[in-house]
């Protein structure tokens, strides 16, 4: 997603000549299980060194910031993607839509709860005082939200980021999980992020994973999956969630390529797909096992074209779905 907080800086973005090779091999690496996914070492180590800005953009802060049209409204789709699910003008929100949705009987994750963040609210473009208003993420304070980023033609992230939480729980429910949505367009604006982190810790998840998509510069193309670094400041210590949400990551990020077929990013993550940041709020304050994925760049036609079809992001859950089951059979 893209963001304008006070101190958002994009680097210059870095490519990598070894992506498809590197996309070829992680495929290689992740069947069955996906344990052993070889190129975590690569970012295994000190953070990638992202600034500041609102809670949540790629490793190095390479999102560009929206358009100068402003914040695309949820109601105009001028771009139609397919398979998405009903607007909100068509759909009336369920009062208990973000509640614990009911698991499937004997399944293989009965008993396990998955909490899923999808990125943003589709309202908070209407909300712009609440959601830039600050609050404490641990170890400084951050904007509650932002309205997310959005393509070319309008279609904002935060429509896809909840259509792909939709497709995901319901496969996650189908193998008996008990799954809970941050929001589901069913309140004016937010969560913050503080409130998105405290939602998981309250439902005592076995596993959350928080959906994105981001909005760098056009050329810059690919996933990755943002992991909590190790921080222990103010209100923040994920020291016992670093080693659990590095296997989450990994999993999701190999299923995520087995099943799509996208190459990791080729501007942040060195082409593994994976990035440690330590800036994040909603990493920083939880207390379970934690991730965000950047589904692709919707500042980029490749990537959109991809983001805007239904069968791929039918894909995306897919691959999140058996990496977050891999993760949590062990």
């Amino acid at each position: 997603m893209s963001y304008t907080g006070p101190d958002f800086e994009p680097p210059q973005p870095r490519r990598s000549p070894l992506r498809r090779p590197l996309t070829v091999a992680i495929a290689a690496l992740v069947p069955g299980a996906l344990l052993g996914w070889g190129v975590y070492a690569a970012v295994a180590g000190p953070d990638d060194g992202g600034g500041g800005g609102a809670d949540r953009a790629s490793g190095a802060r390479t999102s560009a910031a929206p358009s100068s049209e402003g914040p695309a409204s949820p109601s105009a789709d001028p771009k139609a993607p397919t398979g998405t699910s009903p607007s909100p003008s068509t759909r009336k929100p369920s009062p208990s839509a973000s509640k614990s949705a009911p698991a499937g009987a004997n399944g293989p994750l009965e008993g396990k709860v998955v909490v899923i963040d999808p990125g943003h609210n589709p309202g908070n473009f209407r909300h712009a005082s609440e959601i830039n208003r600050k609050v404490n993420v641990g170890t400084h304070w951050k904007e509650c939200d932002t309205t997310g980023t959005a393509t070319d033609a309008g279609w904002p992230e935060a429509k896809f980021t909840l259509d792909v939480a939709h497709r995901l729980r319901t496969l996650l429910e189908e193998q008996g999980a008990t799954v809970r949505l941050t929001q589901d367009d069913d309140r004016p604006y937010g969560p913050c992020v503080d409130e998105r982190a405290r939602i998981g810790n309250e439902a005592k998840a076995d596993a959350a994973v928080s959906i994105h998509a981001d909005g760098s510069g056009a050329g810059n193309r690919g996933f990755h999956v943002i992991l909590p670094g190790s921080v222990h400041d103010g209100e923040a210590d994920t020291r016992a969630i670093v080693a659990p949400s590095a296997e989450l990551g990994q999993r999701i990020a190999g299923g995520f390529v087995r099943v799509t077929g996208s190459a990791p990013s080729n501007y942040v993550g060195g082409g593994t797909g994976l990035v440690t940041r330590t800036d994040l709020g909603g990493l920083n304050l939880s207390t379970v096992p934690k991730v965000f994925i950047e589904c692709g760049n919707m500042r980029d036609g490749e990537d959109v074209a991809l983001l805007t079809s239904g069968d791929w992001r039918q894909k995306a859950a897919q691959g999140m779905s058996e990496g977050i089951v891999s993760f949590l059979r062990g």
